[in-house]
């Protein structure tokens, strides 16, 4: 876990969470899926002048009205008074009525007009004889309002189908223009600057757009009975603008170690020219060399305090402006140059930076690493001045008694000579390439090694659950992880973001294995060439001189383990 002391902004306490429920009512029509949506108020408290799906905040009285309402066998109490919740709210802000007669009908429109939308909900609904339609209304998502914002909510999305003979009445008061919209509509009228809807609203109805037919949307939430996708998302900024980013997306993991309690200040997009602080001990400078292998660039990592000196992890290519970048934001006070293996965009730049410190009077920092192995390619081969051990701890102290240290652990897999790093006063795991974000690294044979690189993550998920980390630090792209869940963080995994990266990452692999061995056992004859076209069908077809290389790997592992032997 992070210290406290470490963390970039003084911490807060973000607004606390109301319930409330919204509803997306559908309709199928020859051109697809169609929500109602309506215009919000413009001195709305929340989202004025929105586009949204009607709803409110919950009542005590909804949980009081399950007896008037239908329920499904696995409905959660819970759920039903969200369901009430919404069904009430349709009724109050656009006249719509999720409730049967007991002939199993609805009221119309005309006789909807006739009650009072501003009387006690169940007053109305007893009055008239009509049972609420509660096992007809499902969770589709379940959102949790953003850490920035001054007024929260913990809100389903629920999904049911608009009752026949009903048509919007908007009460012109909270809500305005009723109208149906494919969600694709929708979202591209949004993008063309002409349909104002939030983040859930967007991410909601992209989720939408997969379903053909109301039936289908019913069908999927009815499944679990529980919602399709949970998300209390975090902002940043990208090149000064906010950007919104849900739990599975690329930056959300950076936002969530860097702004924990939501502040909207860290910068996103990728930049060569200065550091990107992370912690008030760790700093990122990524290298110019972007690429299909390299996504944005080598990241560069800084870890130590003035008072503590630097430790430089990975100085990346021999690229002396990036180098020089380096030396500077370490103050020119680098005790330790680590590289975690030898490839060319990792290792070469650690003479120059060695060189760059000695030539300015300091001491001379020792290059450390594991050695190349004799099954290195000839342009990735590197020897340390000093080769670390596993499980051996470098420590930067400073004299007001503050320590920075980092556990070496060596993860073959990648590359024979590959190592990570555990920073373990503040749960950070510098991963190297054994682990990225945004892409799965290559296992080259034969210094890269498949069965190797399963082993490295099993035990890195060991070490992660030994030291509680949180947070990856990858060489390639933005930090991964999430804070342990909680009510305020109800999508993370349990035991915060890391182990659920590496289950992912593993998952992934084995699963891309058994493609492997399927085109093995369905082209016996077959060639790399053959088998890469059924192994990697979900891969562009420019990527797989690429991914025959990890194909390889796998394919060596399935026969050592007994498998196909072609």
């Amino acid at each position: 876990m992070v210290r406290p002391t470490q963390l970039l902004h003084p911490q807060r306490v973000p607004a606390p969470v109301r319930p409330a429920a919204t509803v997306l009512l559908l309709r199928d029509t020859p051109q697809g899926i169609e929500v109602l949506m309506t215009r919000r108020s413009m001195t709305a408290s929340f989202a004025p002048g929105a586009y949204v799906f009607p709803g409110g905040g919950i009542d005590a009285a909804d949980a009081q009205s399950h007896a008037r309402s239908t329920r499904r066998p696995t409905q959660s109490d819970l759920h039903l008074t969200q369901a009430i919740a919404a069904i009430r709210e349709s009724f109050e802000e656009l006249g719509i009525l999720l409730a049967r007669r007991s002939d199993g009908t609805h009221l119309n429109t005309a006789q909807i007009a006739a009650l009072d939308r501003q009387a006690p909900f169940a007053v109305e609904c007893a009055g008239q004889g009509l049972t609420l339609s509660g096992a007809e209304v499902f969770v589709l998502a379940h959102w949790v309002t953003d850490r920035d914002l001054p007024r929260r909510f913990d809100v389903p999305f629920l999904v049911a189908r608009m009752p026949e003979g009903q048509g919007p009445v908007a009460d012109e008061s909270e809500q305005f223009e009723p109208l149906w919209v494919r969600p694709a509509d929708a979202l591209a009228r949004h993008a063309a600057g002409q349909f104002f809807i939030i983040f859930p609203t967007i991410r909601t109805l992209e989720r939408l757009q997969a379903y053909a037919t109301v039936d289908s949307v019913l069908q999927a939430c009815a499944v679990n009975d529980e919602p399709l996708f949970t998300s209390c998302p975090r902002a940043g900024l990208m090149n000064g603008h906010e950007s919104r980013h849900m739990e599975h997306e690329q930056p959300f993991g950076e936002l969530a170690l860097v702004s924990p309690d939501g502040q909207i200040v860290h910068e996103l997009a990728w930049q060569t020219e200065r550091p990107v602080p992370l912690l008030r001990n760790v700093m990122r400078l990524t290298a110019p060399n972007p690429g299909v292998m390299t996504g944005p660039g080598t990241n560069s990592y800084i870890v130590g305090d003035p008072a503590t000196g630097h430790i430089v992890i990975d100085p990346g290519p021999d690229e002396p402006a990036h180098i020089e970048r380096l030396w500077r934001a370490a103050g020119g006070d680098v005790r330790a140059i680590v590289c975690t293996h030898s490839h060319p965009d990792h290792s070469p730049g650690a003479p120059r930076l060695q060189a760059l410190c000695a030539g300015a009077g300091r001491d001379r920092p020792p290059i450390l690493g594991l050695p190349s192995a004799p099954t290195s390619r000839e342009n990735s081969r590197f020897t340390p001045e000093r080769a670390l051990a596993d499980g051996e701890r470098l420590v930067l102290q400073g004299q007001d008694g503050s320590t920075h240290t980092l556990q070496v652990v060596h993860t073959p897999g990648h590359a024979a000579n590959h190592l990570c790093l555990l920073l373990e006063e503040d749960g950070l795991l510098f991963s190297g390439d054994h682990i990225l974000n945004g892409s799965t690294t290559v296992i080259d044979p034969p210094d890269g090694h498949m069965g190797d690189y399963l082993d490295s993550l099993d035990k890195l998920d060991r070490l992660c659950a030994q030291h509680g980390v949180h947070f990856i630090l990858p060489a390639h792209g933005y930090v991964l992880g999430d804070h342990p869940r909680s009510t305020d963080n109800p999508a993370a995994p349990e035991h915060g973001g890391a182990r659920a990266a590496i289950a992912h990452l593993k998952a992934h692999r084995l699963a891309r294995e058994a493609k492997v061995a399927r085109a093995m056992q369905a082209l016996p004859a077959g060639t790399m060439d053959d088998w890469v076209k059924i192994a990697y069908d979900d891969v562009p077809e420019r990527l797989w001189p690429v991914a025959k290389r990890s194909m390889l790997a796998h394919v060596e592992h399935i026969q050592s383990l007994g498998g196909f032997n072609a």
